[in-house]
């Protein structure tokens, strides 16, 4: 395994096309592995119920909870982060990744503003709201998926590539947060 890492690794760094090599893959792992349970209604309950309470946030009450997230990161005391990750739908998330067997190396669930609601273990902050997995998914509105750059994840340790998708309102087709989907790029091989 170390050799195909380093390997990949090396690709990675030295070809920009690199992801261009792993978009059918995942997109074909997005068709056949995760749209059949991505708009689950324990994934929509929950973000409907979090849209509910986080709906008045401004711009500095998300900072400063993504601010206390990271730093709740490694600690003893993780009250936030155990709000998301101890809850019925992080379950389902998990249960999600075992059923996977190895390609799906983490889960999370996030509101209309970007601010995780779920997910399979710690990410590395709780706001996604500035990046392209929210942005080009519940920004682009119902329907829209973002397939990501293959890199290496911090969190997971491995080599990911990223599938993103808006999760919608079965009731009013309206967007109401996203998901992203970690992929084991050695999975994909």
């Amino acid at each position: 395994m170390k050799p195909f890492l380093s390997a990949l690794a090396v690709v990675c760094a030295t070809t920009p096309a690199f992801a261009d090599e792993f978009a059918p893959a995942l997109e074909s792992f997005l068709e056949t592995e995760i749209n059949g349970w991505s708009q689950s209604d324990a994934i929509v309950a929950a973000i409907v119920a979090q849209n509910a309470l986080t709906s008045g946030y401004d711009q500095s009450r998300i900072d400063e909870l993504d601010a206390t997230w990271r730093a709740e990161v490694g600690m003893a005391d993780t009250p936030l982060i155990a709000d998301v990750l101890n809850n019925a739908t992080s379950e389902y998330l998990r249960e999600r990744v075992e059923a996977a067997g190895g390609q799906i190396t983490e889960v999370f669930v996030m509101d209309a503003q970007g601010l995780n609601v779920a997910a399979s273990s710690v990410t590395s902050d709780y706001w996604q709201g500035d990046e392209a997995k929210f942005q080009k998914t519940y920004g682009m509105g119902a329907g829209a998926s973002h397939i990501g750059d293959v890199e290496f994840d911090e969190s997971t340790q491995t080599y990911q590539g990223q599938i993103s998708v808006t999760i919608t309102d079965p009731a009013t087709g309206q967007p109401i947060g996203a998901m992203t989907v970690g992929v084991d790029a050695e999975a994909l091989m």
